[in-house]
């Protein structure tokens, strides 16, 4: 049984000074979650910078992640595509290579309405049987489902059993609230808003990993009653988190260097990308040494 609650961290993609994957770099990010305690990993989301990858490299980051985790935690698996053919081919592969569950997002072709985005997921999931997700993130996919359609989906789809979303924690409780417990609800946005996110009633986050050390204890405190301390110690990291939350560019510019600085690797980035600034680098340093090593 899988337990839908708690950080699990999704996957940085890096890259060696070729551009290719770097495996070794994978393995270590894969450990250090491991070592702290992470209840699962993510991979393929926009952290991982899925599309800038090609299938063939979607399916090894997965391999890796696979490979990796020795079955000590599972994995939870993005799936994007331009249509439900070939996001229903993806999941497929992912289900044989061992992931536990999967996030469906919206079809990549754009313009897209949302009732087509509805009957995307209708058609993706009845090809499917595992646990689903899906990932409603107006914000950053520019499409999205309204509750309503996403209380039709889980009626006609009992393994639909969670919801990625990427809000404030005012709209993730009236989400919560408005789908009466039919569903867990995860949230993003790299931990901005953690502790009341958990207190409007989301199961967990996915973020990703540079600060997953410190994220769980702020939700362990947060869970065991412990208000004021989770408070202070969120308060310790918030300014970290504010940093690289600034657009999804920014976060695989900076976000990815802490967690590096953090595990002694460094960062090769792969065209297109945001380049950092002497200051944004200065930051980085900043916020990784106050931060710590990770284990890995």
């Amino acid at each position: 049984m899988i337990e839908f609650s708690g950080i699990w961290p999704i996957l940085y993609a890096f890259f060696r000074p070729d551009g290719q994957l770097d495996r070794e770099a994978m393995r270590l990010q894969v450990e250090a979650c491991v070592k702290v305690g992470a209840p699962g990993i993510a991979v393929l989301g926009l952290a991982t910078e899925v599309h800038k990858l090609t299938p063939e490299e979607r399916e090894t980051v997965m391999c890796w992640a696979v490979e990796d985790l020795q079955g000590r935690a599972p994995l939870a698996v993005t799936v994007a595509g331009p249509d439900a053919s070939t996001q229903q081919e993806f999941a497929h592969k992912a289900q044989s290579l061992g992931a536990s569950w999967l996030i469906l997002q919206p079809p990549s072709r754009r313009p897209l309405e949302d009732a087509e985005c509805l009957q995307h997921f209708d058609e993706v999931m009845a090809a499917i049987d595992m646990p689903l997700a899906i990932q409603n993130a107006r914000e950053y996919l520019g499409v999205g489902l309204s509750l309503a359609q996403i209380l039709e989906l889980r009626s006609r789809h009992p393994h639909f059993v969670l919801l990625k979303g990427e809000g404030p924690s005012v709209e993730m409780q009236e989400t919560v609230q408005a789908t009466g417990g039919a569903l867990r609800v995860f949230n993003g946005r790299g931990g901005l808003e953690l502790t009341d996110s958990l207190r409007a009633g989301c199961s967990g986050i996915i973020p990703a990993p540079e600060l997953v050390d410190r994220q769980l204890e702020v939700e362990r405190l947060l869970r065991s009653g412990q208000d004021a301390e989770a408070e202070a110690q969120y308060r310790e990291i918030l300014p970290a988190i504010v940093f690289v939350m600034q657009s999804i560019p920014h976060l695989l510019c900076y976000g990815k260097r802490i967690l590096a600085h953090r595990l002694g690797l460094d960062v090769f980035d792969r065209e297109p990308f945001q380049a950092p600034t002497e200051f944004g680098l200065e930051r980085v340093r900043y916020f990784a040494e106050h931060l710590g090593p990770l284990p890995h």
